[in-house]
């Protein structure tokens, strides 16, 4: 596992970390206007978005591009795990936990899917 995480580009460590942080900001808004349900619903938000980039990194990190094409069909293979991953993990927590708060989960979820999104714009060199 420390091999997966040690292989995954600057720019994605920063982007998760800007995603973990977010979900805990979030997390402590959840909790303060809607209990614990809110922050769990935050939490879980947040961990859906959170899991399925790393997932995606790290499937994104294991190809063996040796050409543009291979590059791209590695990145297209790595964005539908990310969706794939996303719409299970969705659909798993809305099934399961009944007293999911909305605004709190699909906020925390949409703030850190955007963050992720922001990928492109760290640097590789900092």
């Amino acid at each position: 596992m420390n091999a997966s995480l040690g292989a995954l580009c600057k720019p994605i460590r920063t982007v998760l970390r800007w995603q973990l942080i977010a979900t805990a900001a979030l997390t402590l808004a959840g909790g303060i206007l809607a209990g614990v349900d809110g922050a769990l619903s935050a939490v879980l938000g947040g961990a859906v978005s959170v899991c399925a980039g790393w997932v995606s990194a790290v499937v994104a990190s294991k190809g063996k591009a040796q050409s543009a094409g291979d590059v791209l069909i590695g990145a297209l293979i790595a964005e539908g795990v990310k969706i794939g991953l996303i719409v299970i993990l969705l659909w798993l927590v809305l099934a399961t936990y009944d007293s999911v708060v909305a605004p709190a989960f699909f906020g925390s979820f949409i703030v850190t899917v955007l963050i992720f999104g922001m990928a492109f714009f760290v640097r590789e060199y900092e």
